[in-house]
């Protein structure tokens, strides 16, 4: 097997299972900082309900950390030509995420784990609101990192080829890892209100610890809600916008658009066929492409037909990728809204049962939507490994070849599958055991 495909392959299975602890502890940790917050202002209801997210989202924060390792050592092992020549500037971000955003986190999840009756209560609430700056931290020079990957900024060209950084703080306030940062913060907000609202659900629908289920539920929905709308508006619009501007190629893939069109059609649905250039069994709204790539109906778009084929990504996991992506948040986005009417009218969301059922089996929908989202982002960037600069094939680590890679990454599927089992465990038990709070 080609080595840039192994490596890629192994990349893509580990980031993709690590990536499911961060949507986690990103997702409840404002939930824990607003729960512990209102624990220290006497209301012992949030005080049992903080201490029983932030078990889990220890559970998470472990798991997260023992599968982050290894991607670090595959920036040396793996991609050990694309770290030689973009370590410059990737190095210092990611440096920075470890200095400054893991340990924020981590010194405080110490704290809020095993302080509560070491300090006071408002140290205590200090401490979750640490956590949760700590984790969105972590998110954003990662992201950061990312961006600079997808659009280049920042950087300058040294003797020999080596990328090297001319302004850090161009690399971390540019407008794409910006918006790009605030839509991976939605989708995980998203997706921790959804958790949240499910396991209320469950224990409503337990007829156990009801009070704290229907405060669950109330929080997670109105989350859920709120981050709904923000997903799509203004950080999806604005997240799409600067892929139309400098990722043209990615943005056909995603609608399946061959032809170059004026008044470009949104494809609702529709199956990509790369061999005739055509969508199959298509369902469009006209002209909207256009206007919410351009904010201009009649606006041109470039087509796939209209690059090199060299410079295509993979056309249907893109387009289909992003259209899981768009349909579940869709999905989520309605449940959401349907669940807080309820909730506004008399609190009926208590006692419809179907809701709290679809509430329930929606809690691992998110993972998958904001899954999708990344392949979207990584596998339409495609042949690039730096947009525009530097080719993924040729980030590969030369000594390394696609025999070691594949056996090693048959090893990480059989570890990854028992730490999968343990968390499932772990985090299943802790909400059988409930947030300790009498059951009424």
């Amino acid at each position: 097997m080609d080595i840039a495909v192994a490596d890629r392959l192994q990349f893509a299975f580990t980031i993709m299972f690590h990536y499911l602890f961060p949507i986690g502890t990103m997702g409840l940790a404002p939930f824990i900082a607003w729960y512990t917050w209102r624990g220290a202002k006497g209301d012992a209801e949030a005080a049992a309900a903080a201490a029983f997210w932030t078990k889990i989202f220890a559970i998470n924060f472990a798991a997260g950390v023992v599968t982050g390792i290894p991607m670090e050592f595959q920036f040396g092992t793996n991609w050990a030509a694309f770290s030689a020549k973009t370590g410059g500037v990737i190095g210092q971000p990611l440096a920075m995420e470890g200095a400054f955003a893991f340990f924020l986190e981590s010194i405080f999840l110490g704290i809020l784990l095993y302080g509560k009756t070491r300090v006071s209560g408002a140290a205590h609430a200090f401490a979750a609101l640490m956590v949760c700056l700590g984790s969105w931290l972590s998110g954003f020079f990662i992201v950061a990192t990312d961006a600079w990957m997808q659009h280049p900024v920042g950087y300058a060209v040294a003797a020999g080829g080596r990328i090297e950084m001319a302004s850090l703080w161009t690399v971390l306030s540019s407008p794409f890892a910006l918006w790009q940062f605030t839509h991976v913060m939605t989708g995980a907000m998203l997706a921790g209100g959804v958790i949240v609202a499910g396991v209320g659900a469950y224990y409503l629908l337990s007829d156990r610890d009801l009070a704290i289920g229907r405060r669950f539920v109330r929080a997670g929905v109105i989350a859920g809600a709120i981050c709904a709308v923000l997903v799509v508006f203004p950080t999806g619009d604005r997240n799409g916008n600067d892929v139309a501007r400098y990722q043209p190629v990615k943005l056909a893939a995603m609608e399946g658009l061959f032809a170059s069109t004026k008044g470009a059609p949104l494809a609702i649905i529709g199956m990509p066929d790369v061999r005739d250039h055509s969508l199959l069994d298509p369902v469009f709204v006209p002209d909207l492409l256009s206007f919410l790539a351009y904010g201009n109906a009649r606006a041109n778009v470039n087509g796939l037909t209209a690059y090199a084929t060299e410079l295509w990504p993979p056309v249907e996991l893109t387009y289909y990728a992003y259209h899981v992506m768009v349909g579940l948040g869709t999905i989520f986005g309605a449940i959401a809204a349907l669940a807080v009417l309820l909730l506004l009218w008399g609190g009926r969301l208590y006692r419809a049962r179907w809701l709290l059922w679809l509430l329930l089996l929606a809690m691992p929908f998110p993972y998958i939507a904001n899954e999708a989202g990344w392949t979207v982002t990584e596998v339409g960037r495609q042949p690039w490994i730096v947009y525009g600069l530097m080719r993924t094939a040729e980030g590969a680590s030369p000594t390394v070849s696609g025999g070691e890679t594949l056996f090693t990454l048959i090893g990480f599927a059989g570890m990854y599958f028992l730490l999968g089992v343990l968390f499932l465990y772990l985090t299943l038990r802790e909400i059988g055991n409930g947030p300790g709070v009498a059951h009424e």
